[in-house]
């Protein structure tokens, strides 16, 4: 089987393990979707608060929500050994933990897009924030998962390894933050984003290029 083949199967495998797992794929988006609606009914229905909050809550719920499906990446994988066989596998598997990711992504990353711009409307965010909401967050959440991917393959079979995760994973997750909260808030003020999308997209490139390799290392170490 050539290498392109073997990610497909991998893709495959994992978005429709994901699929058949609806309830466990549905709870970082309801978390997400109920405390970030949460604070308007502490707020009030004060607008220009609702609007210099939103995304900060909005990002900063996202960036849990992310958090918490980090660890269903390799745990169901390592308890039926299917681990142990994508190392021993004739593909790279650098290429092999990349389909994990991307699969990752689609399930609990891509969903987090319409339900932001959703909750933007309920933070009753300018129409001129939304674009830089669906950007930072299209450049964003891909880091997240490349992140969360080399992190837990390092954590994978320990025990209490999603506290463990949280507590390794969230520092990593601040330079994120900051740069799509400030996109969000420069294009309320009408200022130009361009420094913050640039940044994000040199993350993103950063954690393209590193994160695969270290999560192999990473897997190589844990299972070697």
């Amino acid at each position: 089987m050539s290498a392109a083949r073997a990610c497909k199967a991998v893709l495959r495998r994992d978005l429709l393990l994901g699929l058949r797992h609806r309830a466990e794929l549905a709870n970082p988006l309801v978390f997400y979707v109920i405390v970030a609606s949460l604070f308007p009914f502490a707020v009030g229905s004060d607008t220009p608060t609702l609007a210099i909050i939103g995304p900060s809550v909005i990002w900063v719920c996202a960036l849990l929500a992310a958090t918490l499906s980090l660890d269903r990446i390799f745990h169901a994988d390592f308890d039926d050994g299917t681990l142990e066989q994508l190392i021993l596998a004739r593909q790279p598997l650098v290429l092999l933990v990349g389909a994990k990711t991307l699969a990752h992504w689609l399930l609990c990353g891509v969903p987090l897009v319409p339900a932001a711009l959703a909750l933007a409307v309920l933070y009753q965010l300018p129409a001129t924030a939304l674009w830089p909401m669906l950007s930072t967050l299209l450049l964003g959440t891909p880091v997240f998962s490349l992140t969360g991917t080399a992190l837990a393959a390092l954590t994978v079979g320990l025990s209490g390894s999603g506290v463990l995760l949280a507590l390794l994973i969230l520092p990593l997750y601040i330079p994120v933050l900051i740069f799509s909260v400030a996109a969000v808030g420069n294009a309320m003020n009408g200022l130009s984003i361009a420094g913050e999308l640039y940044f994000l997209s040199a993350l993103l490139v950063l954690a393209l290029t590193v994160m695969p390799f270290a999560a192999a290392a990473a897997l190589r170490i844990r299972l070697g």
